[in-house]
């Protein structure tokens, strides 16, 4: 037991020495060359736990490691649950069925292409195969971490996953802008959008919400309201996480089951973080709490996430990458790519533009 009295201080203090990390993480993050670049904490973290693995590692106590694994584990679950108080109900209906149709049918479009290329095209095993799919389907790093417990993985698999988010969420950044200029401006034509048709296609395809932000404020003149559908399309696919766990609890269980390996694991797990975090999100929408305290609320909830996206990070050793070679790169690039076409088609049937 991490907190058990012979280990009660090393687990302390691994805590600490994570939630410093983190706290540089977020100072970083700060700076407007990276909040440009639409780059969360939540990666910078990972890069820093990264580098502390693959340096300083065996500088520190080994009686800190309880400490580290547990940010990476028990921290991760409590922030994930509330997380719920980015979102409420109300925002999603705002939004309306064409905003929820694009949510609900990319995230399972793209995690379904994720894991099947990944696993059975590129050779990857299926858990580093999901843990992709749930970053480009979802919402980036934080899904990445919501799915990592119910997977039971090691964290090099999550630090793969999320430099994949990293790597293809940046190219979004720089392609959607120029897309924007193709799309809205002509009048009519196959491949123009209206303001909010784009605003869904951001959130719906883009990978974490920090780059849903960041796309329509590098946008000269962009219309609010576009952020404004872009953002809520994106916390729609957030709250979706939830039923995605779940159903991928027992999904896991049942192909166990199927593989007759009771005795590894059969039992139906189900991630009650997630029915939390759908229980939090709805006791938000009853906006019983004032808007200042859950701002401050969601800004512990971001050093949380980032303390155990660092604590992941600090489990990442370069060694554990070996044999993988670029079947990574290809399954996220097949999934960038639905994404890009295979959103915008979406999009444009479902807002009846097509």
């Amino acid at each position: 037991m991490p907190f058990s009295p012979e280990k009660r201080k090393g687990t302390l203090s691994g805590i600490i020495f994570v939630a410093i990390f983190a706290a540089a993480a977020i100072f970083v993050s700060n700076f407007a060359f990276v909040q440009s670049l639409g780059i969360s904490p939540l990666v910078i973290g990972i890069v820093m736990g990264i580098f502390y693995a693959n340096t300083l590692h065996n500088q520190t106590p080994e009686a800190w490691q309880g400490g580290i694994t547990f940010s990476a584990k028990k921290i991760l679950r409590f922030a994930i649950v509330f997380y719920g108080f980015r979102l409420t109900f109300q925002e999603i209906i705002d939004v309306g069925m064409e905003g929820f149709l694009v949510s609900l049918i990319m995230l399972v479009s793209t995690f379904i292409l994720g894991t099947w290329a990944g696993n059975k095209l590129f050779g990857m095993e299926k858990d580093t195969s999901m843990l992709t799919a749930s970053g480009a389907s979802v919402c980036g790093a934080a899904a990445v971490l919501a799915t990592e417990p119910v997977l039971k993985s090691e964290e090099y698999k999550a630090a793969i996953a999320v430099s994949m988010v990293v790597l293809f969420g940046t190219i979004s950044m720089f392609l959607y802008p120029v897309l924007y200029t193709a799309i809205i401006e002509p009048a009519t034509g196959f491949l123009h959008m209206t303001a909010k048709e784009f605003g869904i296609y951001i959130g719906g395809t883009i990978h974490e919400v920090a780059q849903v932000v960041a796309v329509p404020a590098s946008i000269p003149g962009s219309p609010k309201e576009m952020a404004d559908a872009a953002v809520i399309v994106k916390m729609t696919r957030v709250i979706m996480i939830a039923p995605m766990l779940i159903i991928l609890g027992i999904y896991l269980s049942y192909t166990a089951k199927k593989e007759g390996k009771e005795s590894a694991g059969a039992k139906l797990v189900i991630p009650w973080f997630a029915v939390y975090f759908i229980g939090m999100a709805g006791f938000n929408s009853l906006h019983l709490i004032p808007e200042n305290i859950v701002s401050i609320i969601n800004e512990i909830d971001t050093f949380l996430l980032t303390m155990a996206m660092t604590a992941l990070g600090m489990g990442t050793r370069f060694a554990k990458f070996k044999g993988l070679g670029l079947a990574p790169i290809y399954t996220a690039l097949s999934m960038f790519v639905w994404l890009v076409i295979g959103g915008f088609i979406i999009t444009k049937l479902v807002c009846g533009s097509l």
